[in-house]
């Protein structure tokens, strides 16, 4: 059952999320997260360690909460169920996409699309921002009554000066910070 669970709830989140991975993430966190198969705090590492791994974020992180829920069969199931309506849509729609990607209707609907994009990827943005920053997130608590944890700040604001004003390579500040958050939180 927990099965078919998964290939439905995931099927639903490729067939309903237009944009990428970063689109999913407010849908899978709040499917997982209300089926009770993972907390608000795992769903962070999740994001954190899909993040980390080579590939979309959307699939490592149906790979993980399959593998979490159902061990290797479920990954597989989930995996497979998150990539099949994009694949499905792909296919039935590359004939219709070559003949009419310049018909104003064709550039309205897109034109709609974008904005709603933008807003499901800074809601992810908030979301795992909020929680990241917070004092003891692995609480699962109400996470608007929680401070913001200063040494977690830090580093996020020193990870995104050392990316975006210095130019530092992505995977060695990753490498940097996670350091860092074992020196800073083990004590």
């Amino acid at each position: 059952m927990v099965l078919i669970d998964l290939a439905l709830v995931f099927f639903r989140i490729g067939l309903f999320t237009i944009g990428g991975g970063y689109a999913m993430l407010p849908l899978i966190q709040h499917e997982i997260v209300s089926h009770g198969w993972l907390s608000n705090a795992e769903f962070i590492d999740i994001v954190a360690i899909a993040e980390m791994t080579p590939g979309a974020i959307g699939i490592n992180a149906a790979t993980f909460v399959g593998f979490r829920v159902a061990g290797v069969l479920g990954s597989l199931v989930a995996t497979g169920s998150v990539a099949l309506p994009s694949l499905l849509i792909i296919v039935g729609l590359s004939q219709f996409w070559s003949k009419h990607k310049e018909h104003p209707i064709t550039k309205s609907i897109f034109s709609g699309i974008r904005p709603a994009m933008v807003a499901l990827i800074a809601g992810a943005a908030i979301y795992i921002g909020r929680t990241a920053l917070l004092y003891d997130p692995l609480a699962d608590a109400d996470l608007t009554a929680l401070p913001v944890d200063p040494r977690s700040a830090v580093i996020a604001v020193g990870a995104f000066l050392a990316v975006h004003r210095f130019k530092k390579d992505p995977i060695k500040t990753i490498i940097v910070s996670a350091v860092l958050g074992l020196l800073v939180f083990s004590y």
